[in-house]
């Protein structure tokens, strides 16, 4: 859900006037493109609102192999484990483009779930969402075609089924992020992108990679 789907009504209203500007316990920072908002291992704190661009999360194991857990996009939330009694992050969050956020301190963000019911529906709403697209990724890795597996990925970047729209863009992506996404090899990515490409299933452009919604009878067929 995001602020463009919230109806016009008082606490609607007040709702977008709590996720769009500063205020007590809550502040607006901007990060740069790749520049690190958080780190793995550091002290859980603030949750944080995306506001404008995208953010990749990522993990790192005790043996040094990373994965990329995902990408967040405009109007959602982050970082809200210290809210549960992580000590500490589980993860990395990293700017893929330049970023705005709202960044909520604990004990704000605490009374707002209490005392304000359309942010806690807004909220809870997006964490059962995550959740399921968790669930379906880890069912993508089970059962399904490597190829299928870079398609469920590419589509799920640009929250197809979510906008109306026949072509969507993802900001620039790596082939090796792609491959961590996927669960599949480097080799792999570049080997079916190539075919996707013939297929005109995706274009490269100057604001990105351009996602066709034909690109689902990958899935389909499959």
């Amino acid at each position: 859900m995001t602020r463009s789907a919230l109806t016009r009504n008082k606490h609607d209203l007040a709702l977008e006037a709590f996720l769009g500007a500063a205020g007590q316990g809550r502040k607006v920072v901007t990060f740069l493109k790749q520049q690190t908002i958080f780190s793995q291992g550091d002290a859980a704190g603030a949750v944080f609102y995306l506001q404008k661009g995208k953010v990749r999360h990522t993990v790192v194991s005790r043996f040094g192999k990373e994965a990329v857990l995902g990408i967040s996009s405009e109007g959602e939330f982050f970082g809200e484990g210290g809210l549960a009694g992580q000590p500490s992050r589980m993860g990395s969050a990293t700017a893929i483009t330049d970023c705005k956020l709202l960044q909520i301190d604990q004990k704000a963000m605490m009374l707002a779930l209490r005392t304000e019911h359309a942010f806690y529906e807004l909220f809870l709403a997006y964490l059962l969402a995550r959740n399921i697209r968790y669930h379906e990724a880890l069912v993508d890795q089970l059962f399904d075609s490597s190829e299928m597996r870079l398609a469920q990925v590419l589509l799920r970047l640009v929250h197809f089924g979510m906008v109306d729209a026949t072509e969507l863009v993802v900001p620039k992506v790596s082939q090796e992020t792609l491959a961590r996404m996927a669960g599949i090899t480097r080799m792999r990515v570049r080997s079916f992108m190539s075919g996707f490409k013939e297929s005109g299933f995706v274009a490269y452009g100057k604001s990105g990679l351009q996602i066709h919604s034909s690109l689902l009878s990958v899935i389909l067929h499959n």
